[in-house]
């Protein structure tokens, strides 16, 4: 870390503190003794959304986290429970290392979470995101479901 006042090359760090900003280091010039603080924190990129029509635009948790509140409406689940949730499909996006990910990952990822976290939430989630469109194709993927958590019980 360059020194702000005189330009040296080199400081000593004195103190290093963590907080909710990241890391805080006080930091002291060996040539001129100025004393500074710098802050250190991680830049954490989340990958461009590629969109059924094409379009891209940028990663939107605070979205995310809005189609989940719909599907769990009314469901005993709690809002720190969808904020894991959340960060686990965030954590998964970021951690494809690639600069561009399709909607339908994401989406994938975010229905197999909710298949584990609460059916019923989960069969409100794939009516939009599968594109259930009658009631025979909800009830199909109900049987689905059913006869999954059956030959889970049975294991």
């Amino acid at each position: 870390m360059n020194c702000p006042y005189c330009g040296a090359r080199r400081t000593k760090v004195i103190a290093t503190d963590r907080d909710a900003r990241g890391i805080r280091r006080r930091r002291e010039c060996p040539l001129c003794r100025q004393r500074f603080t710098t802050l250190e924190r991680a830049v954490l990129t989340t990958p461009l959304v590629v969109k059924r029509d094409g379009r891209r635009e940028e990663f939107n948790r605070e979205k995310l986290l809005a189609g989940l509140r719909i599907a769990c409406a009314r469901r005993p689940i709690s809002a720190d429970a969808l904020e894991r949730l959340a960060d686990r499909v965030e954590e998964y996006i970021r951690q494809t290392g690639k600069t561009e990910v399709s909607s339908k990952v994401i989406g994938d990822r975010v229905i197999a979470e909710l298949r584990e976290l609460d059916p019923v939430s989960y069969i409100r989630y794939a009516i939009v995101y599968l594109g259930l469109e009658d009631l025979a194709a909800v009830r199909a993927e109900i049987n689905r479901l059913l006869e999954s958590e059956s030959s889970t019980r049975d294991a």
